[in-house]
């Protein structure tokens, strides 16, 4: 049964596992570029956009809007859809932004997964190559015929080639890992510049509670 199956090792050979981690590799940077590009086309200035939205704020829902329509990002967005719904009260604002948050970073969170797993997989689809190059190695030594030395150096020659799958599986993982991280963590970035502009709205309610209605007439 080993023999057999070292034999169809052997046959079927380690090169498709370095076709697929390349495929997977254009994969990778595909979705690295376009989460680059998706980032930066929905770049907010939170900070510049804090004053301003509480001074648009203070003159009605539609200079809020007009304020906010610019941008595409998700701080922008959730705060929109929450000004809308000014004439409803400060909780059904609240639910509004919490439902637009949750759409939004289902945008933001597009191929994060797909990073992640590739990340902690690549490492072991090389392994198997690897292992499939190294059986592949000794069940082509048992049939070579000839002194020690020309066996050794078949056998580390397999081995080298074996190997290089491994290294091609880590190249593949540690770049994705990498971007991986770094996506997360401006999606956590964006949820938190989402809140504190959502806190500047619902803050903004509170405090003018009798006067929902005609800042909801003027937007």
């Amino acid at each position: 049964m080993t023999e057999r199956l070292a034999l169809l090792f052997d046959q079927v050979g380690a090169e498709w596992v370095l076709w697929l981690l390349l495929a997977l590799a254009v994969l990778s940077v595909a979705a690295m570029v376009e989460r680059v590009l998706f980032l930066w086309q929905n770049r907010v200035p939170v900070a510049q956009l804090q004053p301003q939205l509480l001074q648009a704020l203070e003159r009605g829902g539609a200079e809020a809007t007009a304020l906010l329509a610019p941008y595409r990002g998700m701080e922008a967005v959730v705060v929109a859809a929450g000004v809308r719904e000014m004439h409803r009260g400060p909780e059904a604002v609240a639910e509004v932004m919490a439902a637009t948050t949750a759409t939004e970073k289902q945008r933001y969170e597009k191929f994060l997964m797909f990073l992640s797993s590739l990340g902690a997989n690549a490492p072991f689809v090389g392994l198997l190559g690897t292992v499939i190059g190294i059986l592949g190695a000794f069940a082509n030594l048992k049939q070579q015929v000839g002194v020690g030395g020309s066996r050794q150096a078949l056998i580390m020659g397999s081995i080298s080639e074996a190997l290089v799958a491994t290294a091609v599986g880590l190249a593949v993982a540690i770049p994705a890992v990498v971007a991986y991280n770094q996506f997360r963590t401006q999606v956590k970035r964006a949820t938190s510049n989402t809140e504190a502009l959502a806190a500047i709205l619902l803050a903004h309610l509170k405090t003018t509670a009798p006067a929902v209605g005609a800042h909801g007439n003027k937007g």
